[in-house]
């Protein structure tokens, strides 16, 4: 997959790209909506025996327009997005800089400037996409502009258990750990990225040495707790039991919650290496003990209820 990232105004000419069908979106989560999207794009493209494209933007709209006291967290930011697209099959993918500029562009220029120059004969987008000054521009405006330049496609929304399949549904999800839903939404278990760093090396003394993974800056993490995990290190993958939180038994005021997983039956040197940690399933509340001997106990049943669950 070519990676393109533009801001407007771009300088690509139609003649400088080749023809794509393409789904247009935010597509944070690329849950099973984004992805039913997508996949109508890449079978269009080779309907038509051209390239499949997908159309992103970064950052967020509301990080831009609403101008929140914190940066938005995300659940698959951008290079985690992009490999889920990658491995998708997708051959483009435009990763449009959303600012003042890009939001106040009316929808007939925004179509002008990121469809027909950038070479996009099939425009794919849900039934809510909206685009352009104020979100004024939606599939059926992509229709009414066409022309003939290009041909619409309107994805109708995905529901599970009659409810909308939504980014926003998942992130309300992740506030309440409620991993099996969340792996359902998505089709894949969610997963965060990050490095291996050093940490206080407290674990190792009482026989759970554990990974401190310091998480990309803007990815959003599941509620505060313990988890299985699986962690995906230099090629391999692990089983293992993660806690996201702030080590109550041992600190009062973190400023920030902590992901930390203890790998099974794994004794290697893994610091500044790169990890994906996939979260299967919501095991208790994190919570202070009463000393190391009963913290010892609670992890040690910890891990027997995790290997029964992966064993299952």
């Amino acid at each position: 997959m070519k990676t393109i990232r533009l801001t407007y105004p771009h300088t690509f000419t139609k003649s400088a790209l080749p023809a794509t069908a393409c789904a247009f979106g935010f597509f944070d989560g690329v849950h099973k909506g984004h992805q039913k999207l997508i996949q109508s794009a890449i079978d269009t493209a080779n309907n038509h025996g051209i390239k499949s494209a997908v159309m992103t933007f970064h950052p967020h709209p509301k990080d831009v327009l609403q101008k929140q006291s914190e940066p938005m967290k995300y659940i698959t930011p951008l290079n985690e997005k992009e490999a889920i697209l990658s491995s998708m099959g997708v051959d483009y993918l435009y990763v449009v800089t959303f600012n003042e500029s890009l939001a106040a562009l009316a929808p007939e220029t925004f179509i002008n400037h990121f469809v027909e120059q950038l070479h996009i004969t099939h425009v794919i987008g849900g039934f809510d996409y909206s685009f352009g000054h104020k979100g004024k521009g939606t599939m059926e405006t992509m229709k009414k502009e066409a022309n003939g330049r290009y041909e619409t496609i309107i994805v109708p929304k995905l529901t599970n258990h009659g409810e909308k399949v939504s980014s926003t549904a998942i992130r309300k999800l992740l506030s309440k750990g409620n991993i099996q839903e969340i792996t359902e939404l998505l089709g894949r278990y969610f997963t965060v990225r990050g490095t291996v760093v050093t940490g206080e090396k407290r674990g190792r003394t009482i026989g759970f040495p554990t990974a401190n993974v310091k998480c990309e800056q803007d990815a959003l993490l599941p509620a505060i707790g313990v988890y299985a995990v699986t962690i995906t290190v230099q090629g391999e993958t692990y089983q293992g039991m993660a806690n996201v939180g702030y080590v109550p038994t041992f600190h009062k005021n973190l400023p920030e919650a902590r992901l930390e997983v203890y790998i099974f039956k794994f004794k290697q040197d893994i610091y500044n290496e790169d990890v994906r940690v996939s979260f299967h399933s919501y095991i208790r509340d994190e919570k202070a003990f009463n000393g190391v001997d009963e913290l010892i106990k609670q992890l040690e049943d910890d891990e027997k209820t995790i290997k029964a669950f992966f064993n299952k």
